[in-house]
């Protein structure tokens, strides 16, 4: 039987914000993924994968509008995690 802290998920979503994953936004998803201290998430552009708590590496990829990108997120909280995440970039990274 898989241990809860084993679970790996992923979802792909279209980022359809006008300034992408830049400055605010981006500043938003990383805070929202640092709230998930327990589990590993990853942001993956075109086969690059980055820490998804790291504004740094969220920046470098480049994510612009339109662009595809994945999450990926492994441990305790990898599914509360996807379902925080997705929600903001549905919500074009609005309140």
């Amino acid at each position: 039987m898989e241990h809860p802290s084993d679970v790996l998920a992923e979802v792909s979503l279209v980022i359809t914000n006008e300034v992408g994953l830049h400055a605010r936004p981006a500043a938003l998803f990383v805070q929202t993924a640092g709230r998930f201290k327990q589990t590993r998430i990853e942001l993956v552009k075109d086969g690059v994968v980055r820490d998804a708590k790291s504004m740094l590496g969220v920046l470098t990829l480049g994510v612009g509008k339109g662009t595809r990108i994945a999450i990926r997120a492994e441990g305790p909280e990898a599914d509360e995690a996807l379902r925080a995440l997705s929600d903001l970039v549905n919500r074009d990274f609005k309140g």
